[in-house]
């Protein structure tokens, strides 16, 4: 897997404007394959992809599935949704993207500190 660039910018500007949720279980907020369905109908690949923090080099550019490890709800990023990510690129020695769901993590972490 690798790092998805536009992830990230995307996830900082949402924390840049507020639109973030911090304590909500991810099992409960996860996009389900309907809502990405409906999204990615509603707003193109570009759009959709921006809420993946993981490429997957080996799907075609122009599919979906080349997109993984969601953190928002197409509406907000969560901080749980990044610990999944995380946590999912530990397991898949994908070092650059756990140190990308890191450093977001690192910006909930500067929230939350004051």
């Amino acid at each position: 897997m690798l790092l998805n660039p536009r992830a990230v910018s995307h996830v900082q500007q949402l924390i840049d404007e507020g639109a973030y949720r911090m304590n909500i279980p991810w099992r409960s907020v996860k996009p389900s394959l309907e809502a990405e369905s409906r999204f990615l109908d509603a707003h193109g690949l570009e759009d959709y992809s921006r809420w993946y923090l993981a490429i997957d080099p080996a799907v075609p550019e122009d599919s979906p599935a080349r997109y993984q490890w969601p953190v928002g709800d197409f509406r907000n990023v969560h901080r749980s949704g990044l610990i999944a990510a995380r946590d999912l690129a530990a397991q898949h020695a994908a070092d650059e993207v756990q140190t990308a769901a890191d450093d977001l993590l690192f910006i909930f972490d500067r929230l939350t500190a004051c």
